[in-house]
Order: C-alpha cells, then sequence, then structure tokens
C-alpha cells in the first residue's frame, strides 16, 4: 500500500515515528542512532527509515517545513500505516529570556496563527496539545538526561519572514519559542484518536538574535534526539 507521498508498505513503519523536518536530520539519526535501518520511503526526497533503538522498533521521517506539509504526512502515518505516536524532533527560535542555544522545549501546546483546524468544521478552536501520557513519558526521560530542558508551549506559525515583526508579542502570553510545524501535528493526532509530542532544540533566539548554522541543527542536537528515543521505548513498554 502506498500513498502520493509515501511508497512504505503498511507494516513498514514502527508504531513510533520521529518527525525531523529536514530529510538530512532524518538520515543522520536512521545512520546514527538506529540499528539495521532500512530506507522505507524516498518519494520526493521525503526520507524515511525503520530500525531498532535498544531492541525496539523505531521509525523516522521527514516531515518537511510547515504546516500543510506536516498536516499531510502525520495524517497518512496516522491514518494509512497505523502509527500510534509521533515526535516531531525539529529547531525553534527562542522567544523567552529564560531559554539559551541548545536548550530543549517540551511543547505542552502549540498557539498558533494557522487556519488548518478549519477543515474540522468544529464552530470554535480546537486547542492544539500534547498528548499528555507522550509529554509525561518524555518528561521523565528528560529529567534522567543532561539536557538543559523545559515545558512550554510553542507559537507555529505559517510565517517564517513575518513583516509585521510582532513574534515575540507572543511571549507576553507564556510561550517560549516560535516554530511551524506543531499544531497541525497535535490537531492530526487529536483527530485520528493517536499521541503526539514536539521536542524542539533551540537553534535561534529572537531575544538576543543568536543562531545556529544549518549543519549543526541537521546533526548536532543529539540530547534532543535521544530523549525523543528513549521516549519511543519507554512507549513500548507500556
Amino acid at each position: 500500500m502506498s500513498t502520493p507521498h509515501n511508497s512504505a508498505e503498511k507494516g513498514d513503519f514502527a508504531k513510533t515515528v520521529l518527525m525531523p523536518g529536514d530529510p538530512l536530520r532524518a538520515k543522520y539519526i536512521a545512520e546514527n542512532f538506529l540499528k539495521d535501518a532500512k530506507l522505507v520511503n524516498n518519494v520526493r526526497g521525503v526520507q524515511g527509515y525503520t530500525g531498532l533503538y535498544k531492541d525496539t522498533p523505531v521509525s523516522v521521517m521527514a516531515s518537511g517545513m510547515g504546516m500543510p506539509s506536516i498536516g499531510i504526512y502525520s495524517h497518512e502515518l496516522f491514518h494509512f500505516y497505523d502509527v500510534d505516536n509521533i515526535i516531531r524532533v525539529g529547531s525553534a527560535g527562542a522567544v523567552s529570556k529564560k531559554l539559551k542555544l541548545r536548550d530543549v522545549v517540551l511543547g505542552q501546546a502549540a498557539c498558533t496563527d494557522s487556519n488548518f483546524a478549519h477543515q474540522f468544521g468544529l464552530g470554535g478552536v480546537l486547542a492544539p496539545v500534547a498528548n499528555y501520557e507522550l509529554l509525561e513519558t518524555a518528561v521523565n526521560v528528560a529529567r534522567k538526561s543532561e539536557a538543559n530542558w523545559v515545558v512550554g508551549s510553542f507559537f507555529s506559525s505559517d510565517i517564517f519572514y513575518n513583516k509585521a515583526e510582532n513574534t515575540m508579542k507572543w511571549a507576553d502570553y507564556g510561550v517560549v519559542a516560535v516554530e511551524m510545524e506543531s499544531a497541525a501535528l497535535y490537531w492530526n493526532a487529536q483527530e485520528a484518536g493517536k499521541r503526539a509530542l514536539t521536542i524542539c532544540t533551540v537553534s535561534d533566539s529572537i531575544v538576543t538574535g543568536e543562531g545556529l548554522p544549518a549543519e549543526a541543527r541537521q546533526t548536532s542536537f543529539t540530547q534532543m534526539m535521544e530523549i525523543a528515543l528513549d521516549t519511543a521505548v519507554a512507549m513500548s513498554e507500556k
């Protein structure tokens, strides 16, 4: 069974899929963390792999950039490939003064300027939130790690180059970082009755203007990757 965006067969994906935006980050995770990793999808260069991490089947597949893209891939994984958990592993820009470069954020919710949820026809606003069981499991894993981490809310934006320059206003309402995918992922999981969580590493600070180079974003956010992978193992044991 394949889809217009995925050449994998049913059963090729594990119950938990890590989902970075960048295909090169997916490739890096597969090559450096998964044993016997097999390429199961490469349509449009959106690489998907399945292998073993600590003897637990885990998959990793890129989502591309933005909510329309992750909306397609997460929908297909949840509805067509029997995936139960998607953990987005990405980068985010800090709007909180308390966050530093390379800090890890576990996203409890995703405020947004997106109209993605309009399709559900609810006549109101569906709050995009992480699955509590998945978030709690990740928190317990993070407590045992050496990462500097926080639980906080993201601002999932449809816009990267924001002409209004008002992103920092979200910090006044408790948002800690901005990214571009989590709201759609959380909504799709809620609609499907599945579980989703975003774990991001701070790659830029809108507060200070600091930022990390593109190569570092692909290969050096290992603490975030390990938290996500160990969360996948813990979920498989429940």
